[in-house]
C-alpha cells in the first residue's frame, strides 16, 4: 500500500468533478491513491467517479460515502479510511479545485524537507467566466487574510508553539500520525465552522513542524463569486458574516 492518499469531500459534484480527477490524474508524481468521500450526494457524482475509475485502470481510486453532511465530517471520514489503510502521508483538495501537474510531486517535497502539516498556495480558476479585476479582488484579498489571521483574536493563544499560517483544507497535507494526535478536522458543516482553521490550531498546539509552500498550487473555484459577488464572499469567508440561503453553490 502506497504512503500518500489524496482525499477528495464530494457533494454533488456531478458537473465538476471530472475535471479534478482529471488534474490529478495528469500529476507528475502518481504514487498515490486517490478517495473520493461522497457526501451523500442526491445526484450522479458516485457514477461519474466510478466511471472515470474504470477509464484509468492505471490510477488507484477509491470511493467511499460519509451520510453526515458537512465537509468537516466527510474529509474527516476520508482520512480516516486511509489511515486505517496505511496510509502514512495525507493530502486534501476539494471536488471544485485544479491542483497542479506538480501537486503530488511538490507536497512529497515538503513532507521530506521535514514538514508535518503543509499549507499550499491557492489560486483562483481563470475558467468559470469570473472576470478578471474580481480574481485579482480575490487574490489579494486572500494574501490579506494570510496576514491578518496572525493577529486576529481567535489565533491567538500563549499554547499556541508558532504562528498562525493560514491553511486553506482544498489545499493541504499532513502526516497521519500528527492529524490523529491533533484530533481531525472537526466534525462540522460549513455553516458552523472553517474545519481548516481548527485543524492548524490544533496542529499549533503541539509541534512548529508546519508551513507554508507556495510551490504546492491549487487552483480554487470562484463560484461563490459568480452567485454572489466578491463583497458577499469575502464576509462568508471572514467568520460567516454573510448567511446565504444557500450555501451549497452549484
Amino acid at each position: 500500500m502506497n504512503e500518500l492518499w489524496v482525499i477528495v469531500p464530494a457533494y454533488n459534484e456531478e458537473h465538476g468533478i471530472t475535471a479534478t480527477l482529471a488534474a490529478l490524474a495528469g500529476q507528475r508524481d502518481r504514487d498515490f491513491t486517490l478517495l473520493v468521500v461522497d457526501n451523500n450526494s442526491t445526484d450522479g457524482t458516485v457514477k461519474v467517479v466510478r466511471d472515470f475509475a474504470e477509464s484509468r485502470p492505471d490510477l488507484r481510486i477509491e470511493v467511499i460515502t460519509e451520510t453526515c453532511k458537512g465537509t468537516g465530517a466527510a474529509a474527516d471520514t476520508g482520512m480516516r479510511h486511509a489511515i486505517a489503510a496505511g496510509a502514512i502521508r495525507l493530502a486534501r483538495t476539494d471536488a471544485d479545485c485544479l491542483p497542479a501537474p506538480d501537486w503530488t510531486a511538490r507536497i512529497r517535497e515538503g513532507f521530506d524537507s521535514g514538514l508535518r502539516l503543509i499549507s499550499g498556495q491557492l489560486i483562483p480558476r481563470t475558467d468559470e467566466g469570473v472576470r478578471l479585476r474580481d480574481r485579482v479582488v480575490i487574490k489579494v484579498a486572500l494574501e490579506v487574510a494570510s496576514w491578518f489571521g496572525k493577529f486576529r483574536p481567535g489565533n491567538r493563544d500563549p499554547r499556541y508553539l508558532g504562528p498562525y499560517v493560514m491553511t486553506p483544507g482544498c489545499n493541504m497535507a499532513i502526516t497521519a500520525e500528527l492529524y490523529e494526535s491533533a484530533g481531525g478536522f472537526p466534525r462540522t458543516a460549513i455553516e458552523e465552522l472553517h474545519e481548516d482553521r481548527a485543524l492548524v490550531n490544533a496542529v499549533r498546539m503541539l509541534t512548529t513542524d508546519y508551513g507554508l509552500r507556495r510551490d504546492v498550487r491549487v487552483y480554487g473555484s470562484n463560484r461563490r463569486v459568480k452567485a454572489w459577488g466578491v463583497r458577499k464572499t469575502l464576509a462568508w469567508y471572514a467568520d460567516h458574516r454573510y448567511k446565504p440561503e444557500l450555501v451549497d453553490i452549484r
